[in-house]
């Protein structure tokens, strides 16, 4: 957990991260045509629970599935005030495939995860 919650510097670093890490060292083949593109949406979750964040994600699923590719491609979801541990996080991730599932949604979106 951290103790000050700047969502407009958090944004700026996931940027820095994205366009020098996953983009510049190619990490990703696909992130940079959707970069350049503008269809990459930052969200910076202020969820402090991991109920809080699971019902964040079924929007931003449902905001996916309802919004031309075009228009939005990828959401990266930024959780800097929960899921600190791994072994946390890693545990959330079979409720966020559930939730997919759940949606309908499997096999049209897809939670690629990080973890710092």
């Amino acid at each position: 957990m951290t103790d000050t919650f700047d969502p407009a510097q958090i944004e700026t670093d996931v940027r820095r991260w994205l366009e020098r890490a996953v983009i510049g060292l190619n990490l990703c083949p696909f992130a940079k045509a959707v970069y350049v593109k503008d269809q990459v949406r930052i969200v910076i979750s202020d969820a402090s629970t991991e109920r809080a964040l699971l019902e964040e994600l079924g929007e931003e699923l449902a905001l996916l599935r309802d919004t031309p590719a075009e228009q939005v491609d990828t959401t990266l979801l930024v959780h800097p005030q929960v899921l600190g541990d791994f072994l946390d996080y890693n545990d959330f991730l079979g409720d966020a495939d559930a939730l997919v599932e759940a949606m309908d949604l499997d096999g049209v979106l897809q939670v690629a995860s990080f973890h710092p």
